[in-house]
């Protein structure tokens, strides 16, 4: 007998070939057959009218912490995520050090805007090696999971707090080198880096990563080509890059003999000069022994802050320091006209594509916290300045600091019109490209790419047309599984895992985002389910039944060699 099958749905298989109706029979959580059933088994999923595909693989999380208070990785299996991957950004929270713990909880909290409390409540902080942190997660999962090495974790455990701002020395470069190749070893699947100059630290220094030089990161990268099914994920720069950045990361995947992926390419009809630019470096990449993929968001860009985290605002120039200051310190600082206005001008010398920001006028007061400023929620600042003559930046603060600094910003979010959205498919379909940017476990009040799986089906495919359905099931299964070497997951296959998602594909796609406060200390994140997301199962086990959770915890711990294969720079997948 069968322990489940799943009757009368259209497969599309995640190879972009025509779907089918079929039934799928499964057992011991793998798929044993795909086609007319009549076996029993003892249980059925009716998927008659619906969609059935492989269950989609995230590439881009940070979930590293959150899997301690929420082995369900919510929100991401309600959008039909089977596999997710973290430890991205060179932020893993192993290898570890009692005395590295609390710098690690603060950074986290300034890059990821992960409260310090729900870091202090939520995380026992108490393994020492990659190894033991990933063994404290054995069997506990709702999705299958894996975790590459950081860069910044591997700094701060060798170095101490020489890690921020200092070259490495020989004896540090090799002490990294034995920690990588241990972390790699028990079953990281990777190392990732950044240079990013968005990641600073809750004192407002640049994050471990960024004090490294190419040397650094090479010899890094070659511990990593020891190592079957390993692949290296890292972040440039955010806006402008040099011949260096696309040299560097050549340089990378050809040490290791091992694909890198860059977060993150964002794309609307007027930047799609920029665009190629960056896919360029793929080129580059191919021509010098490496493999170089884009990781792309499918969605317009738009993001919330806070000048409570600071995040992206301490990226203007000067602004790193005061945005790390306490909250009362910062508060100070936006009440004195002199401190604002020196602030101002700083913004103001800001290049690049953020420069727009620092004009303030940009900016729409998403929600507010006090009586006095829900008169401005919902309105643009340049409005509110229009009506009052003020200056904007002296608008904003007055509402921030009378928010107490929560108060929500959102940016405009370019790109939502069918022009863009055309060309975000063409970048799809761009072999140097890979869908998913989701940043998952991170940003919890500033950004909802979670939902970019339901979001891409719903736009792309039910409302505009731009691909069939068969297509992008591709590009969120098969194209990031094969890229990370997965074994066995990313199609529906006879032999294969049991990763699924049924769904209706003209119901299909994200829920309404709101503040949900189930974090530990009683904290908030922003949050949405998915809609049309009928059925979500993961190596077998109904993981998501008629959009909500079942509580199973059937997920795989994976580990490289065993639940990867290794993918070479010279083998573009």
């Amino acid at each position: 007998m069968l322990d489940t099958k799943v009757l009368g749905g259209l497969v599309c298989d995640g190879t972009n070939t025509t779907p089918r109706h079929a039934d799928i029979g499964i057992a011991d959580g793998r798929i044993v057959a795909v086609g007319k059933i009549e076996e029993p088994a003892a249980a059925t999923i009716d998927a008659s009218g619906k969609v059935v595909a492989p269950g989609f693989v995230d590439l881009h999380t940070h979930y590293d912490a959150q899997v301690f208070w929420d082995p369900d990785l919510t929100p991401s299996p309600l959008h039909g995520v089977t596999t997710v991957f973290a430890g991205n950004c060179g932020f893993s929270i192993a290898p570890l050090v009692d005395e590295a713990a609390e710098y690690m909880m603060r950074m986290l909290a300034r890059v990821e805007g992960i409260p310090v409390g729900v870091l202090e409540a939520g995380v026992p902080w108490d393994w020492s090696s990659t190894g033991e942190y990933l063994d404290r997660l054995e069997g506990s999962l709702a999705v299958n999971a894996g975790f590459l090495v950081g860069h910044s974790a591997l700094r701060r455990v060798v170095m101490g707090e020489r890690c921020v701002g200092s070259p490495a020395e020989d004896p540090d470069v090799a002490a990294m080198r034995r920690l990588l190749d241990e972390g790699l070893a028990s079953g990281a699947v990777g190392f990732s880096s950044s240079w990013a100059s968005t990641h600073n630290d809750s004192d407002g220094n640049a994050v471990p990563s960024r004090a490294s030089d190419a040397d650094e990161l090479l010899a890094l990268c070659e511990v990593v080509g020891r190592h079957p099914g390993t692949t290296l994920e890292f972040i440039p720069a955010v806006d402008v890059w040099t011949d260096e950045h696309v040299d560097v990361m050549a340089r990378m995947s050809a040490t290791a003999d091992r694909p890198l992926n860059w977060n993150l390419l964002a794309v609307s009809q007027w930047d799609t000069d920029v665009a190629e630019r960056k896919l360029a470096a793929s080129d580059y990449a191919a021509e010098h022994g490496g493999l170089v993929r884009a990781l792309t968001v499918p969605d317009a860009l738009g993001v919330r802050l806070t000048f409570k985290t600071g995040f992206v605002l301490d990226s203007f120039p000067g602004w790193a320091k005061p945005m790390a200051l306490p909250d009362d310190e910062k508060l100070a600082m936006l009440s004195d006209p002199a401190q604002r206005r020196h602030l101002d001008s700083l913004a103001k010398q800001m290049e690049g594509r953020l420069r727009v920001l620092a004009e303030w006028t940009p900016f729409t007061i998403a929600e507010t916290f006090s009586p006095e400023t829900k008169q401005y929620q919902g309105r643009m600042v340049w409005e509110i300045a229009e009506d009052e003559q003020r200056d904007p930046f002296d608008v904003l603060c007055d509402i921030v600091v009378a928010d107490n600094l929560l108060t929500g910003l959102s940016t405009p979010r370019l790109g939502e019109d069918d022009g863009s959205w055309a060309a975000r498919a063409e970048i799809w379909r761009d072999p140097r490209a890979v869908v998913g940017a989701s940043d998952a476990g991170a940003h919890l009040d500033m950004i909802t790419t979670f939902n970019y799986t339901t979001t891409l089906l719903h736009e792309a495919v039910a409302k505009r047309e731009l691909l069939p359905v068969e297509e992008a099931i591709h590009y969120l299964t098969d194209v990031p599984a094969r890229l990370y070497g997965l074994r066995e997951r990313g199609r529906i296959r006879q032999g294969w895992h049991a990763d699924l998602v049924v769904f209706d594909v003209g119901t299909v796609g994200p829920g309404e985002v709101y503040t949900r406060f189930d974090l530990p200390a009683g904290e908030g994140r922003l949050y949405s389910g998915g809609t049309g997301i009928e059925h979500v199962l993961v190596n077998g086990v109904e993981v998501v039944r008629h959009g909500e959770l079942t509580g199973a915890k059937p997920g795989t711990l994976l580990r490289s060699g065993r639940d990867t294969e290794t993918v070479l720079a010279g083998s573009a997948p």
